[in-house]
């Protein structure tokens, strides 16, 4: 079934989607502060990272929670950064053009996978430039887990493989003679891996495109902090590997086909 086949239920499943993002935006940045703090995500209740008072579902609901308690803690006053709305807002908008570009089918469940890894990893390593090896790992076993009703045959995921190979092997070896060069680590590790895995994602066309969208974003935000006193240290270049990714992953067709054009 196609959501397209009937007005009534793409409205139901756009507002749907845009509530699981919201929420699910909300939980990936739990996990994320999480994770960077040590904190296991998977137990114990949410609380307020600075009085560590339990949250309660009145205080857990995207979006409207931080109006209605106007960005402040309920139990301490403390201000919520806006960062926790935004995502929210941010996810559930993600949410909604994943369904609207796959429909309800398997290809849009492993890509929305995906793009919930690229969401999880964007915030840790803004919050402490790390980027989680259980977000590659669950990315990869989501494209294995659903390679069965995605391609025709094995022949068919070949060039996505031969990508993952190439494009994370390739920048390896680049990162390897800039290490020695410049006497510094160039490229982080994590970075090399996001790339291979989204290698397999988003083959090879898609991979260049968004190698070239990264860089190009990446180079930009170098450029505007060392006007800022910020040149020569080091910032996550994952957010820019992430959200480049997630562009082509859902907009690639019209956005590869206008830098082709300009060639």
């Amino acid at each position: 079934m196609s959501i397209y086949e009937y007005t009534p239920l793409l409205i139901y499943c756009t507002i749907l989607a845009a509530a699981l993002g919201a929420s699910l935006g909300s939980f990936l940045n739990c996990a994320a502060w999480r994770i960077v703090h040590g904190e296991s995500f998977l137990n114990g209740r949410s609380h307020c990272p600075t009085c560590g008072h339990a949250l309660g579902a009145p205080d857990l609901i995207p979006v409207f929670s931080w109006l209605f308690l106007k960005g402040k803690c309920r139990y301490c006053g403390e201000k919520i950064p806006a960062r926790y709305p935004l995502t929210e807002l941010i996810f559930a908008a993600v949410s909604v053009a994943c369904l609207l570009k796959f429909d309800l089918t398997v290809l849009c469940l492993r890509n929305y996978i995906f793009l919930c890894c690229l969401f999880l990893l964007t915030l840790t390593d803004l919050e402490d430039m790390v980027i989680p090896d259980g977000c590659h790992i669950i990315s990869i076993l989501a494209w294995l887990g659903t390679s069965f009703a995605v391609f025709d045959g094995f022949r068919d995921a070949v060039p996505c493989i031969i990508a993952a190979v190439v494009c994370g092997g390739g920048l390896l070896l680049v990162s390897l003679i800039l290490d020695k060069m410049l006497g510094r680590e160039s490229l982080g590790g994590g970075d090399i891996k996001l790339f291979f895995v989204i290698g397999l994602y988003l083959g090879p066309a898609g991979t260049l495109f968004t190698l070239i969208l990264a860089c190009a974003a990446g180079l930009l935000y170098a450029k505007l902090r060392s006007g800022n006193g910020g040149e020569g240290k080091a910032f996550p270049f994952g957010p820019w590997i992430a959200g480049a990714a997630a562009l082509v992953l859902l907009f690639g067709d019209p956005l590869i086909n206008w830098y082709m054009g300009l060639l």
